[in-house]
């Protein structure tokens, strides 16, 4: 007798039953709350939930005319779910009809992903073609709280024309460093620690000892645009990629960024990488 007919015959078939019920449910309600995550439904579901509290509370506490005004608005909370929700209703089932409903939250990912790159190497390549300074820090496994309260707060979306009005000479928030935490603009004008390792090339400026040296006691992937030459360079756990082209910027910020996020860092040496003398 397998593993799992015994499993069986020690559970009672309907307890099983109520096992797979509650799982089934909690995954619909998972897939309800992706559909509607970033949507304004977000909020009107939170107005539900304090109601249905409100609720249980004038229960406990007996207070029957709120109770009462209460229980008639959520007897007819059905109908107004339906006027209220009926554009996410309507995109669920079409998602339905197209068989795609469970692939939603891969797929809003992997949008969110592409997008979030296409800003990133649309600004780049702006200031680069305009030798116009940059020094962007991305945010990986190790936290960058510290560094991120060194700065100006945005909390913004990502956005090229944000990332290049930021760094347009003397603005206020050119100069420094700007953090990205979790997909988004944490702050701009943060200080960044400058690397004092012997191997770094004389001809490297400011921007670029600061971004080795945030790689030096982190995880991060940091950006540089030199304002001097107009140069694309990233750091990453030990790599200092100097002189890429778009096509090679874009290619490694991806594969840094969203790929993996464990490097095996072989040596403590820094490894010039790409166009050294170019």
């Amino acid at each position: 007798m397998s593993f799992m007919e015994q499993f069986t015959d020690l559970m009672p078939v309907n307890v099983i039953v109520n096992i797979l019920d509650v799982l089934f449910v909690w995954f619909v309600i998972y897939k309800i709350i992706t559909l509607i995550k970033g949507t304004k439904a977000v909020q009107l579901l939170k107005g539900i939930f304090v109601i249905i509290i409100a609720r249980v509370v004038t229960d406990f506490l007996g207070m029957d005319t709120l109770g009462w005004l209460l229980e008639n608005v959520i007897s007819i909370g059905f109908f107004a779910i339906i006027v209220i929700f009926q554009p996410e209703i309507r995109r669920a089932l079409e998602q339905i009809g197209r068989g795609k409903l469970f692939a939603r939250s891969s797929l809003q990912e992997e949008e969110e992903q592409s997008r979030l790159i296409t800003a990133m190497t649309k600004s780049v390549s702006y200031m680069a073609k305009r030798r116009i300074g940059a020094l962007i820090s991305i945010e990986r496994e190790t936290g960058l709280s510290d560094y991120i309260e060194t700065g100006i707060p945005l909390n913004a979306n990502i956005t090229s024309e944000l990332l290049i009005n930021i760094f347009i000479p003397n603005t206020p928030l050119h100069d420094g460093a700007v953090i990205v935490q979790k997909n988004k603009i944490a702050s701009a004008a943060c200080y960044l620690p400058l690397s004092e390792s012997p191997f770094i090339s004389k001809e490297l400026g400011t921007r670029h000892r600061a971004a080795i040296g945030l790689s030096e006691v982190t995880d991060a992937i940091t950006i540089v645009v030199s304002e001097e030459t107009g140069a694309v360079s990233l750091t990453s756990n030990g790599d200092l990629h100097r002189n890429l082209s778009v096509e090679e910027f874009e290619a490694h910020l991806k594969r840094l960024w969203f790929g993996p996020t464990e490097e095996s860092v072989t040596s403590s040496k820094w490894l010039w990488r790409g166009k050294q003398n170019g």
